[in-house]
């Protein structure tokens, strides 16, 4: 969920959206991660966490373990920090980084690396499966949320067409084929809303 700008150091087509819609869209953000796979006493990364909205319900989740929220926008940070406070989630470190450099940004492996609506924009997709799996230990999980591959007008939220563009969606095929050269196996596919899935994978 990073900010998408003019700058191409940000990945495409992968704005935070605005609160209203996200909430329609998701209202039970504790229960998609734990549909993912998220469970108590996990160490977690919220990879492109955007502005907190899941990364608050992953800080209760797995309380007291760590949770570390990473994004590359300083101004989506802020937001977390305000959405944590609220929330009163006091085991969340948020840094400011590429999600492509995860290795170099966090000092010992994690169990779980969770990432919501950016991959579909990700330039090197395999890439950024090798730096998560840098990061993971043996055996960790890398949950990928996703739009499914439905044309945009399919996939409305408060009566408006929502999402990346049609092209840029990834069947979860498409995502496996991209991520298991990276050193993982496909476990399993979940749905996670009307139109999302989470695609999870173990580190081997």
């Amino acid at each position: 969920m990073e900010k998408t700008t003019s700058d191409s150091t940000y990945y495409p087509a992968t704005a935070m959206p605005d609160r209203d819609w996200w909430a329609a869209l998701w209202p039970d953000p504790e229960g998609v991660l734990r549909a993912a796979g998220i469970e108590q006493n996990m160490m977690v990364i919220d990879l492109c966490c955007g502005d907190g909205y899941f990364t608050a319900p992953l800080g209760r989740i797995v309380s007291p373990h760590p949770v570390v929220g990473v994004d590359l926008s300083s101004e989506m940070l802020a937001m977390a920090r305000k959405e944590l406070a609220q929330h009163q989630v006091d085991n969340v470190t948020l840094i400011e980084g590429d999600a492509g450099a995860l290795p170099k940004l966090v000092d010992e492996p994690v169990d779980f690396v969770f990432i919501a609506n950016t991959f579909h924009g990700v330039p090197d997709q395999t890439g950024l499966s090798r730096a998560v799996r840098e990061v993971l230990k043996p055996g960790g999980k890398f949950a990928i949320v996703n739009w499914y591959p439905r044309p945009r007008e399919e996939t409305p939220v408060l009566d408006q067409p929502r999402g990346p563009a049609t092209h840029m969606r990834m069947a979860p095929e498409a995502v496996q084929q991209v991520v298991e050269p990276a050193g993982f196996a496909h476990k399993s596919l979940v749905d996670v809303g009307p139109y999302h899935y989470a695609t999870i994978f173990e580190a081997q």
